[in-house]
């Protein structure tokens, strides 16, 4: 009896550990699921990504991975709901019918990626931090324009402006902040300035949410188990910053990155050879001279009308494009290309040097000495044009330097970094201060809505304003009243007239020349799949994005 006792359980162990065993082969059989990581190679690195502390173009499109916006844009531009049950319009109510009171109706199954419902609470939350003075935000605009904020339930958003604003949809919630973590912040600080969350926003609304960001060297974002739309079908997105183009165009050809962006048009063909899809977004950007006609400041050569436009016609920005561009672009001419806000009749300026003489000598400027150079009542016409140290640019000065030279006007080539080059007239910026008569870069206004700032006879800085944005001095009245208005008009089809006779009043002018179109580019590998990029919110459909195995 007692041998039997032991035998027994001696039995029930041997079967037991040859269950174990069997079990375990059978677990080493079943392959182990490897994770979708996309690894996207940014050239820049984040600033800040609290959306109300930065303007930075790489912090702002990473929005549609951790955050999100009341509404986005798809390929094509066009705004489709996301925290809203639609868009707002005077057919359904959600725009007043004199364009002054926006009501947004939200979503009832939207969550915070920790579980908590979003609510009206959070928009009003992140309203009051946008203008209380004791945050330092980017910008206050256009909230700042807002005079009465209501929410009178948990899924409604009523907001008024003193007068019909109509650039809402491009400006409006581009980002919301979670309430329940950053108000005991303010509340014990004063200020969300120096909250945690805005370098690591470990509570998101996206299809992702935040893991980790090592500066100077990468970032993560995992997949948002509770993202209302559905899990994404990535699993992790790895962003790895490099310090130029060369290491991420190496990185994408080396296939150590799926989608890189930002990269000169001449990168192009060795990316196609290498296998990378390369997806060209219009996003409102082009390149563009700026001249200067600050009355004070400006050489007097510009203060003409024939001179400006005797530029234009004097720099063949076709075969520019063409050879420094691998004619993969087009010639700009306006602000507004590729929009519904731009006069169909204009056309880029043709290259007529002819021409160009023959305005020059109109408006008096000959060269009187007979050293190359035009000149009139004892003043050369020696421009400064100033521009950043991006190659492209950089070989833009040159062409345009030697083409000018041709029809008699000398250039004078300056550079900057970045950060000074950019610099408001409060930080001694070049630009801003009048310190150029040309500069370049490339610009946007509030898009996919054709506002913008930039021609304000009151966003002229001065010492006494230093923050304004018009940076050429420029202060024509028809102008000035036609942006008011264009403000104003909620209706599209008289907007968009408004803006047919700005785009043409800028383009007779030449207050701005336009030098070619400047799509974002993007190179997707092909082991990423189902991606669409709009310009306006790039990584719009991210959620169904996926990879192969």
């Amino acid at each position: 009896m007692i041998a039997r006792r032991y035998i027994r359980p001696l039995f029930y162990l041997v079967i037991l550990a040859s269950l174990v065993l069997s079990s375990c082969a059978q677990v080493a059989a079943t392959p182990t699921k490897t994770p979708k990581v996309a690894k996207f190679i940014f050239t820049q690195e984040f600033d800040s990504l609290n959306p109300l502390y930065t303007n930075m173009w790489f912090s702002a499109i990473t929005h549609q991975i951790w955050n999100c916006w009341a509404w986005d844009f798809d390929e094509v531009n066009n705004p489709r709901p996301i925290l809203v049950k639609e868009i707002p319009s005077v057919a359904n109510g959600g725009i007043s019918a004199d364009g002054k009171t926006i009501t947004m109706k939200l979503r009832d199954d939207i969550v915070w990626s920790d579980g908590e419902k979003i609510t009206s609470a959070d928009f009003a939350f992140t309203y009051n931090m946008t203008v209380d003075p004791k945050n330092a935000v980017a910008s206050t605009s256009p909230y700042d324009k807002i005079v009465s904020f209501e929410t009178p339930d948990e899924q409604t958003v009523v907001m008024t402006f003193d007068e019909a604003y109509a650039p809402w949809v491009g400006t409006l919630w581009h980002g919301i902040l979670p309430e329940h973590v950053l108000k005991p912040v303010f509340d014990k600080d004063g200020t969300i300035d120096n909250a945690e969350w805005n370098r690591a926003p470990t509570v998101g609304c996206g299809p992702f949410v935040f893991k980790e960001w090592e500066s100077g060297s990468f970032s993560r974002f995992l997949a948002n188990d509770k993202y209302w739309l559905g899990r994404p079908k990535l699993d992790e997105i790895f962003i790895r910053f490099v310090p130029d183009d060369a290491s991420q165009i190496a990185a994408l050809k080396a296939g150590d990155g799926d989608l890189g962006t930002f990269f000169p048009f001449s990168d192009v063909p060795d990316l196609e050879k290498a296998g990378i899809t390369v997806i060209k977004s219009f996003s409102g950007y082009n390149e563009v001279w700026y001249l200067n006609v600050h009355p004070d400041k400006a050489h007097p050569a510009l203060l003409d009308v024939r001179v400006r436009q005797a530029l234009a016609y004097g720099f063949d920005r076709a075969t520019l494009v063409n050879d420094l561009l691998l004619g993969k672009t087009a010639p700009a001419a306006t602000m507004w290309d590729n929009s519904p806000y731009v006069d169909p009749s204009l056309k880029p300026y043709p290259y007529d040097p002819e021409k160009a003489k023959a305005l020059l000598d109109e408006a008096g400027w000959k060269d009187s000495n007979n050293d190359g150079v035009r000149d009139k009542d004892g003043v050369e016409l020696v421009l400064r044009y100033g521009t950043t140290t991006r190659e492209i640019r950089q070989d833009t000065q040159a062409v345009a330097q030697q083409q000018l030279a041709a029809i008699g006007v000398k250039i004078e080539l300056t550079n900057y970094d970045s950060d000074i080059f950019f610099a408001g007239y409060g930080e001694n910026g070049p630009a801003a201060r009048g310190e150029m008569d040309i500069f370049e870069y490339s610009t946007v206004t509030q898009f996919p809505d054709p506002d913008s700032s930039d021609f304000l006879c009151s966003e002229i800085p001065s010492d006494e304003s230093p923050a304004g944005v018009n940076w050429t001095g420029l202060c024509d009245e028809e102008l000035d009243q036609l942006f008011q208005l264009q403000a104003t008009q909620v209706d599209f089809s008289e907007r968009q007239q408004t803006f047919w006779k700005i785009s043409k009043l800028i383009y007779d002018n030449v207050y701005t020349l336009g030098l070619w179109q400047d799509p974002d580019l993007f190179g997707i590998s092909a082991r990423l799949l189902n991606v669409k990029i709009s310009g306006a919110t790039p990584f719009f459909n991210v959620i169904e994005w996926d990879m192969t195995q």
